[in-house]
């Protein structure tokens, strides 16, 4: 048995009970790019005591989700600068499924003068919650994370499939909230809280979705940076319970063509830093004019924000009228088909819900646009529509259906820019418009098998 160096004395309380007894072999250390995989490098442990910050070019940020790069340099040019990688400590935290003792780091990025790199996902966040703080509010969130469990694919051009549940049978959809569905994963939810345990992550429930195989957790809510964080992690996390049982875990908007798309819902709720009160309830428990300001801010700005939390032509595939997602910016109390809900609550914990994101996103950049949008409400003080009444998958749709036309509503908001970060908007955009003229290249199937011998 080791004794632990001054360091880990330091480490959060889950990172040191997974250690407690044993010695540390090795320490990740990682960052989020764009598409929200995590960059990085693993150190002996001996190495990373030693080390104050590490370096990674900051081409890491220009990268498009197939691997290619986007001619997104500053004006210095193409020259791959190096950043400086400072660990954030509070955020060290197993990674249980090594065949060795591991723990994983997120480090903030900076430029040789200190300052955040403005397209480092986890700094453009960081700038909007200090937006709030710098008027007194502390933003609160609590997301909602849905996926696959998926029977593994190597061949790109097969359909996805559902996983093979402990039945033996293939994972059946149209059982959301079944049990016996659940018990179908039981295997992989077993490691998903074992793991989830080690990295001392409180999952606040796990349910069966409308999909076949498709899968809901809860996280309790708390600080926004610290909740995406833990999305960061539990992306991975889950893919690696997924592989231990011959599955995969996916997190594709729309993976399967019949079946539900996956989405990140983000609650949201803001505390004032004086009173320590819910901004969006009066003294008497009454709804407040900040409430509605946050209402008109999503309605106003989220058509614009699209494009990031629908990062993907795929993304574009779950706002489909009548698949279980929203199509429009209606907002309704407890009425899940508005794009902005108002759950059930008391006064001290009334909440916004914003339904839009997809599960696909970057969760530093979704959780940053939807604050970004909330913020510009509180600030412009304009009034929502009236409330919805009624089924909102009929009406129509209020924001782009194709990542084309959403890039044209992101690239020409500039309010949105100014919260999010100037440097940020202009390299999100460069490296979208990549991707998606890359995917415009490509022939589907669709194509091919409609398209060869009928026109």
């Amino acid at each position: 048995m080791s004794t632990p160096t001054s360091w880990q004395d330091k480490l959060p309380e889950a990172a040191k009970t997974y250690l407690e007894g044993r010695r540390l072999d090795e320490v990740e250390c990682i960052v989020a790019d764009l598409p929200g995989i995590a960059r990085g490098k693993a150190v002996p442990a001996s190495k990373f005591e030693k080390q104050e910050y590490f370096h990674l070019p900051d081409s890491i940020f220009y990268q498009t989700i197939t691997g290619d790069w986007a001619d997104a340099a500053d004006q210095d040019g193409w020259i791959e600068k190096d950043m400086i990688l400072r660990p954030d400590m509070s955020t060290a935290t197993a990674a249980p499924w090594t065949g060795d003792w591991t723990l994983q780091v997120i480090h903030d990025a900076y430029d040789r003068d200190g300052n955040p790199i403005p397209y480092s996902p986890r700094n453009v966040l960081k700038r909007v919650v200090g937006l709030y703080e710098a008027q007194g509010w502390k933003p609160v969130v609590a997301p909602e994370m849905e996926f696959y469990l998926v029977a593994r694919n190597l061949d790109p051009a097969r359909d996805i499939e559902p996983m093979m549940g402990r039945s033996g049978r293939p994972a059946a959809a149209r059982q959301a909230y079944s049990m016996t569905a659940v018990d179908e994963f039981g295997p992989v939810i077993d490691d998903i809280y074992d793991f989830a345990e080690a990295q001392g992550f409180e999952i606040d429930g796990i349910t069966q979705e409308g999909g076949a195989g498709q899968l809901e957790i809860n996280l309790r809510h708390g600080s926004p940076v610290k909740l995406a964080d833990e999305v960061f992690y539990f992306k991975r996390l889950i893919r690696e319970a997924a592989l231990r049982h011959n599955c995969f875990a996916t997190f594709m908007a729309k993976p399967i063509a019949d079946e539900p798309g996956s989405a990140m819902h983000i609650h949201h709720s803001v505390i004032d830093i004086e009173t320590g009160e819910n901004m969006f309830s009066g003294p008497q428990g009454g709804v407040t004019d900040a409430f509605y300001h946050f209402i008109a801010g999503l309605q106003n700005h989220l058509p614009a924000g699209l494009a990031v939390m629908a990062p993907y032509v795929n993304s574009y595939r779950r706002y489909v009228k009548g698949h279980a997602a929203p199509i429009n910016l209606e907002w309704a109390r407890d009425n899940r088909t508005a794009g902005i809900r108002i759950p059930l609550a008391e006064p001290a914990g009334r909440r916004i819900e914003n339904r839009i994101a997809g599960m696909d996103c970057n969760p530093y950049l979704g959780i940053a646009v939807s604050l970004a949008c909330g913020y510009l409400g509180l600030m412009e003080e304009r009034r929502p529509t009236r409330q919805f009444k009624g089924d909102a998958y009929e009406g129509e749709g209020d924001f782009p259906q194709v990542m084309g036309d959403a890039l044209d509503l992101f690239e020409e908001a500039k309010a949105l820019h100014e919260v999010l970060g100037p440097d940020f908007a202009r390299v999100y955009s460069i490296v979208k418009r990549a991707e998606y003229q890359e995917f415009l290249q490509v022939i589907s199937p669709w194509e091919r098998e409609h398209l060869l011998m009928n026109v």
